[in-house]
């Protein structure tokens, strides 16, 4: 088995230390299952060498993207780091290959289902709730309700549960092909699913890699992981 985490550069830099490799290995994975790739990777990074893709978070997704026009000061891109995400989860689709994303990864998911996204929660809504906690990642600040009893996170967090919450963006408008599977007290999307019958494709707007430690929260990273070994055991027996 062999599954691609899409990261930041910064992120690749931590290697074995970063939090999503060690949450991903404290799930299950063995570590050389895992590698790290990122924008520079482009020209031999293929979806078609992993049985399993997650999506990372960090900067935020080029507005363009989503044709709008960045607003303010507090958008950060990395437009190299889009085109090969966006690439890699074009082929992963094609694929039909397990997706997990994270914080980024969700808004990024969305954006290429043709979804919009706030740029920037405190100047484009009235939410009250401070989505950018400064505080230690590893703790909870709010609740996220499951709110499609169907969807495959229904089958992990069993209702609700405490996250923690590190961005500034959010879904806006929800991209044709996806469902909204759990929400925040002030109605944001927090979780995502496929709307169709696609095997596994789970993101969600909060940072589980952080919070591994909490079983709930790790069984995110267990059933995507399972899901990487029914298609790495499909390929061995072709």
């Amino acid at each position: 088995m062999k599954i691609a985490l899409s990261v930041s550069r910064d992120e690749k830099a931590k290697a074995r230390r970063s939090p999503y490799f060690q949450a991903v290995v404290a799930s299950g994975a063995a570590p050389e299952e895992l590698e790290l790739i990122t924008a520079t990777d482009a020209r031999r990074a293929s979806a078609a060498d992993y049985d399993g893709i997650l999506f990372a978070g960090g900067e935020d997704v080029d507005p363009s993207l989503y044709e709008e026009q960045k607003k303010y000061d507090t958008v950060h891109t990395d437009r190299a780091r889009d085109d090969f995400e966006l690439a890699l989860l074009d082929s992963a689709l094609e694929r039909r290959l397990p997706i997990l994303g994270i914080c980024r990864g969700i808004q990024m998911i969305n954006v290429k289902f043709g979804g919009t996204l706030y740029q920037d929660l405190k100047s484009e809504t009235a939410i009250e709730l401070d989505h950018r906690q400064p505080d230690d990642r590893t703790q909870p600040v709010h609740t996220v309700t499951v709110t499609d009893p169907e969807s495959q996170l229904a089958g992990t967090l069993q209702g609700s549960c405490r996250v923690n919450s590190l961005h500034h963006q959010a879904i806006k408008r929800l991209g044709r092909g996806l469902k909204v599977t759990a929400h925040s007290e002030d109605g944001l999307a927090e979780a995502v699913e496929a709307a169709d019958d696609y095997p596994f494709l789970m993101a969600v707007q909060w940072h589980p890699e952080e919070m591994a430690s909490i079983p709930e929260q790790r069984k995110i990273f267990e059933q995507f992981l399972a899901k990487c070994r029914e298609v790495a055991a499909s390929r061995k027996r072709q």
